[in-house]
């Protein structure tokens, strides 16, 4: 990937597509709050409590199924002020290991096939995410490097595989790149912190200021993917349109000759190793 990242179109049919967004629709449907969303935070020691409830639902979730929503979508009662199904940012981070559908697509043939060419020899699945990007409340996603978050020695091991399941344009907030910028490093992690601290988890250096010129847009049709190295600078912005862009995603990482930092938020754990994306 000479500029970082590279749309590739049809690597599933809009039945497919339409398959997936149904099957969270369900997931959505049945799916049980988590209690810090619940939790009446009208003091100081409420907060702490809230904070608590909601690093602890993050930090923990590599293996599990769990429920992110958008800022204000609820009371201070934990009640919802928009319809359910319009409060998620994202569900993740094993729908790759729990979910059929979502594991057929992850291990298809035409993912397998891609890894391959990318000359990936021991890949496995770090992590998937379902990202909604609801309308008019769409979240902005400030730049980042996904290595920040995902950090391997040596670094360029991970690569996200972003599969549109709706158009994603300018309008609804597709992802916007920095060509080339695969090739300057990082300059920030994200780092669990010492056992028993509030937040769990923290930065050590800082993101860089970033040119917004240099961004340019990667518009991809429904069922097309976005190839993305992990070190690639990317961003989306708010959608502030009337249409949802919905979003399958994970990340692999070549596990040969790589070291997975003990430092990253996300841990293989016995109930979930990770998988390998190759199954002969």
């Amino acid at each position: 990937m000479e500029n970082g990242y590279v749309v590739v179109d049809e690597l599933l049919t809009s039945l497919e597509c339409d398959e997936l967004r149904r099957r969270m629709s369900e997931i959505v449907e049945q799916m049980d709050v988590p209690a810090h969303c619940r939790t009446t935070f009208s003091t100081y020691h409420h907060e702490q409590l809230k904070t608590q409830g909601s690093t602890d639902y993050f930090i923990s979730s590599g293996d599990k199924i769990r429920f992110f929503f958008e800022k204000g979508v609820f009371d201070e009662r934990g009640e919802f002020v928009v319809p359910k199904h319009r409060s998620l940012n994202k569900v993740g981070h094993a729908l790759h290991a729990y979910e059929p559908l979502y594991k057929k697509v992850t291990h298809s043939d035409k993912v397998q096939g891609m890894a391959r060419k990318l000359g990936l020899v021991h890949p496995v699945v770090l992590q998937s995410m379902y990202i909604f990007k609801q309308p008019g409340i769409g979240g902005e996603v400030t730049p980042h490097q996904d290595a920040t978050f995902l950090y391997t020695e040596p670094l360029g091991r991970v690569t996200g595989f972003w599969v549109a399941l709706e158009d994603a344009t300018v309008h609804n907030g597709c992802l916007w790149f920095i060509p080339g910028s695969h090739n300057c490093g990082i300059t920030r992690r994200m780092v669990r912190t010492s056992p028993g601290s509030v937040l769990q988890t923290d930065f050590i250096g800082t993101e860089r200021d970033y040119d917004g010129d240099r961004f340019v847009p990667a518009e991809v049709k429904k069922g097309g993917v976005v190839l993305i190295h992990g070190q690639v600078v990317h961003r989306s912005a708010e959608n502030v349109s009337s249409d949802s862009r919905h979003v399958y995603t994970f990340h692999l990482m070549e596990a040969q000759d790589t070291h997975w930092s003990a430092d990253n938020w996300l841990q293989p754990s016995e109930k979930l190793p990770f998988p390998a994306l190759y199954t002969e």
